[in-house]
């Protein structure tokens, strides 16, 4: 059963990383997921109050960091809170209308068209937000990336150290 425990626990840390290129995926509730099995499975005794208030402040910084990321992304080249709605539309629908490379047409095409849009920005200035939105959704996969990787790091400390 050891080994069907830890497939089924790699599993749920695996897909929280798939969610880092699919955002429609709630990642950081599957690395979550992935530590409650633990405990579930074997014992919730190696993990005392500071890990789950270092786990619960990941969990709280990941679901900030799509938002910040793409928000900083977007003021940084001159987009309004109209250019971070349409990129977060966009990056949501857009894996699903272009598969593979919606992902990163789904974010510019919604940045880009909210811009033109509500404020009217001309065309020069509402691509350079578009890439605003790639260059933040970008920064926001490495991001979290590394906050999962220390996520499921102190994890594994906790459990065999």
């Amino acid at each position: 059963m050891d080994t069907l425990f830890w497939i089924i626990i790699s599993l749920m840390f695996i897909i929280g990383f798939v969610g880092l290129i699919f955002p429609i995926i709630p990642s950081v509730l599957f690395i979550f997921a992935g530590i409650l099995l633990y405990g579930l499975f074997y014992s919730f005794e190696s993990f005392g109050w500071f890990f789950w208030t270092v786990q619960i402040l990941f969990v709280i910084l990941l679901f900030s960091a799509d938002y910040i990321a793409n928000m900083v992304g977007i003021k940084k080249y001159g987009g309004t809170k109209a250019g971070v709605w349409g990129s977060t539309i966009g990056l949501l629908v857009g894996p699903f209308v272009i598969p593979f490379v919606g992902i990163l047409i789904g974010p510019f095409i919604g940045a880009f068209l909210a811009e033109m849009i509500v404020h009217k920005k001309d065309m020069a200035s509402a691509a350079k937000i578009g890439l605003g939105s790639v260059v933040g959704f970008i920064s926001s996969v490495f991001t979290k990336g590394i906050i999962q990787l220390l996520m499921i790091g102190y994890f594994l400390f906790a459990v065999f150290s």
